[in-house]
């Protein structure tokens, strides 16, 4: 069914230093003097701004020929680009367009962003552009590219409820990816700097507000590294309260909740913690009801629930949820909220992948591997439900390898067929409903890997 399917893609740039002016949609801006954002205020500016603006476009076109590109997905494979070309500028231009803002005049006014209007209106207007465009924004100036780096925008789609979703995997130990569906594109992120030790190491990760953190070990103690959206960077040093691997964890906006887990010494946890990304800092909340380690969080009517997990003095596997009210501060149990396992499984507890859950519209869906159905629990009877089908061609070992998370108002499955080391990444999504599930094939490229982490984030 995929074989010979033709697909279109855009134009892709071989490393971060093209410029991003280059980009086909440039011609249609408007024709500003880039020096100070704003119209030229006489005749002889307009004489010398119009070669500029002339080359400007004549190279767009060249770039606009490359954009509509079809091609047939067994004989080439859509190569992906750096995320740097999607969020930086890199540093010679950088210097020139500082050099021309400050012979320009004019740039001190930092407010002015957009001609005749004022800063919250331009704010406004640039939070709806799609985030895919931040890079080529962050190219006119040195306004723009602050106003970018800040974060700023990104806080007013907040509180606009302005989102577009990303999603992030990783099918080598330091390496992730991250695909844009509105766009249709692969990026790059940079490489990892970490030690051996952090790259054999169980890891989890999670997408909150502009970063995206990974927690793993190093010889003696455990590590977390966190990526940024705004600067394209990976970064170390960020500490618990308590340090744990093993743990649920979901976000809601610019927070997060981590829950259970085991610390340094193997110990199963029964403690949990929130984390605000907009000044990096972790607050102790009260402790579950019960200790558990290898279970799944989400939140749903915002409030926060942890799901399932390993627990007890023999370690067996728990069935119960907990639900954090984030108001009152206060856990609550909640019987047989866990999804299960297959009847005929008799693997122990350890064996198998942590719960597969995901919420959209507060309604919570989790895909079981064995019987590779997907469900949906019922908030008033607390029962599980079958809903439909799982993709075909995805494969998993025992639950490990295969992503199933939400994005937007649909529920995303990352995975895919394999033989012999050799195989796919599959990128399915279904919008959930009263209907049977019909799953729409987003994306895939070749992959000799398993999906070994997987974040979604919506900013």
């Amino acid at each position: 069914m995929l074989e010979g399917r033709s697909c279109v893609i855009p134009g892709l740039f071989s490393s971060s230093c093209q410029a991003d002016n280059k980009w086909p949609f440039m011609p249609y801006l408007p024709d500003l003097d880039m020096k100070n954002g704003k119209r030229p205020s006489d005749a002889t500016c307009e004489e010398e701004s119009q070669p500029r603006k002339m080359n400007r476009r004549a190279e767009s076109v060249d770039q606009g020929e490359r954009v509509g590109v079809v091609f047939e997905e067994e004989e080439e494979e859509q190569q992906p680009y750096d995320a740097d070309d999607s969020v930086q500028v890199n540093q010679k231009e950088e210097e020139q367009m500082e050099q021309e803002e400050h012979e320009g005049g004019d740039s001190s006014d930092s407010g002015s962003l957009l001609p005749r209007m004022n800063r919250d209106s331009s704010i406004a207007c640039l939070s709806r552009c799609s985030r895919s465009d931040y890079g080529s924004l962050a190219s006119l100036n040195k306004s723009f590219r602050n106003t970018i780096r800040s974060g700023e925008l990104y806080r007013w789609r907040r509180l606009k409820g302005i989102v577009e979703h990303w999603i992030y995997f990783s099918c080598a130990l330091l390496e992730w990816e991250a695909y844009d569906p509105i766009r249709e594109r692969w990026m790059h992120l940079p490489r990892m700097a970490s030690n051996e030790c952090f790259m054999c190491s169980d890891k989890e990760s999670l997408a909150v507000g502009t970063e995206l953190i990974v927690f793993g070990r190093e010889l003696r103690s455990h590590v977390i590294y966190r990526y940024s959206l705004l600067t394209n960077s990976w970064s170390s040093g960020m500490r618990m309260n308590g340090p744990r691997c093993l743990f649920g964890s979901a976000s809601l906006g610019e927070i997060a909740i981590l829950a259970g887990g085991c610390d340094s010494e193997g110990r199963i946890l029964d403690s949990a913690e929130l984390y605000n990304s907009e000044n990096q800092s972790w607050e102790v909340l009260p402790s579950m009801n019960k200790p558990r380690k290898m279970c799944s969080g989400v939140f749903m009517d915002r409030k926060f629930y942890v799901i399932g997990g390993i627990g007890g003095k023999d370690s067996k596997l728990l069935t119960c949820g907990e639900e954090y009210n984030l108001q009152t501060r206060t856990w609550t149990e909640i019987p047989n909220m866990s999804p299960g396992r297959s009847a005929t499984s008799d693997m122990p507890a350890t064996a198998e992948a942590p719960p597969l859950v995901a919420v959209v519209n507060n309604e919570l869906y989790a895909a079981d591997y064995a019987d590779m159905e997907v469900k949906k629990y019922d908030k008033d009877t607390r029962v599980w439900r079958s809903i439909g089908r799982l993709p075909e061609r995805v494969v998993s070992m025992n639950g490990w390898g295969l992503a199933f998370r939400a994005c937007g108002d649909k529920l995303i499955v990352i995975g895919g067929p394999r033989t012999h080391g050799e195989g796919f990444i599959e990128l399915n999504s279904c919008v959930p409903g009263e209907g049977p599930l019909q799953w729409n094939l987003l994306a895939r490229k070749h992959s000799g890997n398993f999906v070994y982490n997987c974040a979604v984030m919506g900013c």
